[in-house]
């Protein structure tokens, strides 16, 4: 309970900054008035539809990775497990490259994020498809990797075949991740989805304990094998799919935030769910705030931010693992 507590409260405090922060230099009590009660002024325009989405975006597409990648490494007991390696995220940046390519992005406000939720769709159901009703976790995981392979060179062969080059580098702007130029049209097109794929993952936490016994005790305490993969995959493409839409690809928060807070719950997955969730929060709203902080007159991308964090924090978890004799 400490944990949660501590974590909420780094969360409350960094969404509090992330509030705060923009190009135009505002007292964080002023700006949280303009933003509760409103007023004259371009302020409580630029706090309700500039900032406050984009605060919003960082608290809820990082709890979701972190609450994915905790529930998936439970899942497979692979600590390798992440969000991406179902392949929806892939698929859901398919989507959005074919829609940047075709200039549907431009034909109308949402043409880009609709179309990246229907590739992530389209990956859940080719998923299901190939896992089949009586495929294990490893089936789990080739559909997976064979889904995400495909998504790559479908990506790959569309910026090969671009004649236009401002549309590749469109594209290859948006597949680094990024929270900018948000507004509450993408909160309410991801939150509904979101919060609905976070209930079912969350669901899963006493099965998941359960399932650290292994899959025959699992069973036997009433855990149906094929109920948990489904529910699990459902609710992990409900996070995913839509936080690909919104954002572009975000890596490394489902991957590094549950090794990082693994040792302080005892490694019951029921308990590290939540604290995932929260702790992927703030690794993203922290990540966030630097963006705008390191190089404020350049566009530094998230994705890209996360990436140099968490490739090195998790080769250094991988070395504690090593040197202690469980990997």
């Amino acid at each position: 309970m400490r944990l949660i507590a501590a974590l909420s409260l780094l969360v409350a405090l960094l969404f509090l900054v992330s509030l705060s922060l923009g190009p135009a230099e505002v007292g964080s009590l002023r700006g949280l008035q303009a933003l509760l009660f409103g007023g004259d002024g371009p302020l409580p325009i630029v706090m309700r539809e500039i900032r406050l989405p984009r605060a919003i975006l960082g608290l809820l597409i990082g709890g979701g990775l972190g609450l994915a990648g905790a529930a998936l490494q439970g899942y497979l007991r692979n600590p390798l497990a992440e969000p991406q390696l179902i392949g929806v995220s892939g698929m859901g940046a398919l989507g959005a490259v074919i829609a940047i390519q075709t200039g549907l992005s431009t034909a109308f406000a949402l043409g880009l994020p609709l179309a990246a939720l229907a590739g992530a769709a389209l990956g859940v159901a080719a998923l299901m498809a190939l896992a089949g009703p009586r495929g294990g976790s490893v089936t789990l995981i080739l559909a997976g990797v064979a889904i995400a392979s495909l998504a790559g060179a479908g990506i790959a062969l569309v910026l090969n075949l671009s004649p236009n080059p401002y549309a590749a580098a469109e594209i290859m702007f948006w597949l680094m991740g990024s929270l900018a130029d948000r507004s509450m049209s993408h909160v309410w097109l991801a939150l509904p989805l979101m919060v609905l794929g976070s209930a079912l993952v969350l669901a899963t936490g006493r099965a998941l304990d359960a399932l650290t016994l292994g899959e025959q005790a699992a069973a036997a305490l009433g855990v149906s094998p094929a109920r948990l993969r489904w529910q699990l995959v459902a609710g992990v493409a409900l996070i995913v799919g839509p936080a690909t839409a919104v954002a572009g690809a975000i890596g490394f928060v489902g991957l590094v935030v549950p090794h990082i807070l693994r040792p302080w719950v005892g490694a019951r997955p029921s308990r590290l769910l939540p604290a995932s969730a929260l702790g992927g929060a703030a690794m993203l709203l922290a990540a966030d705030i630097a963006v705008r902080l390191i190089v404020p007159e350049r566009d530094l991308k998230l994705g890209v931010l996360t990436a140099i964090v968490g490739a090195p924090l998790f080769l250094h978890l991988i070395w504690k693992t090593r040197a202690g004799g469980r990997l």
